[in-house]
């Protein structure tokens, strides 16, 4: 297959804005020892985009500059080593970055084949909210059938995939988001009971719906502003997972005795610094584990809005909205 010598990539000149970020023109990336080189459809946005382009979130030093954490298209290059994909196999990866892009270069063992009737819009909603969703929510904090877990920001792309694979394993699942229609959707996905944060007080209701135990695990994007809430709600042997700060990172005057009273842990993560063989065991465990729940119809990605790689600023604008629920996708080619 021949391969052009550019491709159109988002370029992020400097930090800023969403109006920062410009269609641009530059070489075709080669795939590494170990990577496949993937001629992309779709690619995801996702917050650490956003945090990205704003200079909080930079990217690791052997990583793309070039913004995207998840895309989906046809392997089109192998690089030295690589086994179980062939020339045209269609995916979807993780990437360590350059997911907006014609074309990316990603690690062999950070991409999956696409579920059984996906196209690549679907597909590309998947890897980012998937990765981190079974990293943290089941790796770390350990979520069993019989549980009983509060996920905050339900209506996010991370919150409806942890709504589905919560109820999917047997999970009874509790959410907080910002609107009557946000936890309508919510409820629509399995949650057993949706709170709007903005008029109700998530602790009291969840400590009513659960006869004053508290839940088992929390999985929490919002940092600071929820640290002694969390801690309130968690019951006995229960485990907060933090896998963002959108409501600060330094929490101040919070009560850590309920940590000692409860026996609590407090964990979290970001994806992006995992090593690449952390990377590889959640994908394993995700195309044993999950990618039949997705074929079957069990679980799928909500998918909030499709927009043209052209539309770029646009969809940066809808994420930092937050009016969103669910996956906001680019479409290249």
């Amino acid at each position: 297959m021949s391969l052009p010598a550019t491709m159109r990539y988002v370029d992020l000149p400097t930090h800023g804005q969403a109006e920062v970020m410009r269609l641009a023109t530059g070489p075709v990336p080669r795939p590494r020892a170990g990577e496949i080189l993937i001629r992309v459809a779709a690619a995801g946005v996702n917050r650490p985009d956003v945090a990205q382009r704003q200079g909080t979130y930079p990217a690791p030093k052997d990583a793309s500059p070039i913004l995207g954490l998840e895309v989906a298209g046809e392997v089109v290059e192998l690089g030295e080593g690589v086994s179980g994909f062939a020339i045209g196999d269609k995916v979807c990866a993780l990437a360590n970055g350059g997911g907006y892009a014609e074309f990316c270069a990603v690690p062999a063992t950070q991409a999956l084949s696409w579920p059984d009737g996906y196209d690549a819009i679907k597909a590309a909603a998947l890897p980012e909210t998937f990765f981190t969703v079974w990293a943290n929510l089941f790796q770390m904090a350990g979520l069993t059938e019989g549980e009983t877990v509060l996920i905050h920001g339900g209506s996010s792309g991370i919150g409806t995939t942890a709504i589905q694979l919560a109820r999917a394993f047997g999970a009874t699942v509790y959410t907080t988001a910002g609107s009557a229609e946000k936890c309508a959707a919510c409820m629509d996905l399995g949650a057993a009971r949706a709170i709007n944060y903005k008029t109700e007080d998530f602790v009291e209701l969840v400590k009513e719906e659960t006869a004053g135990k508290g839940v088992d695990v929390v999985l929490d994007m919002i940092g600071a502003a929820y640290f002694d809430r969390n801690l309130q709600v968690l019951a006995k042997d229960g485990c907060l997972s933090i896998i963002a700060f959108l409501g600060g990172a330094v929490a101040d005057k919070v009560n850590l005795s309920p940590i000692m009273v409860k026996r609590l842990t407090v964990t979290g993560s970001t994806m992006r610094p995992r090593t690449a063989e952390e990377k590889r065991a959640i994908r394993d465990e995700l195309q044993v584990e999950v990618w039949q729940l997705l074929e079957a119809g069990d679980v799928a990605p909500v998918i909030h809005r499709v927009l043209p790689i052209e539309e770029v600023v646009e969809a940066h604008r809808l994420m930092e909205s937050s009016s969103h629920i669910g996956k906001i996708v680019l479409t290249l080619g």
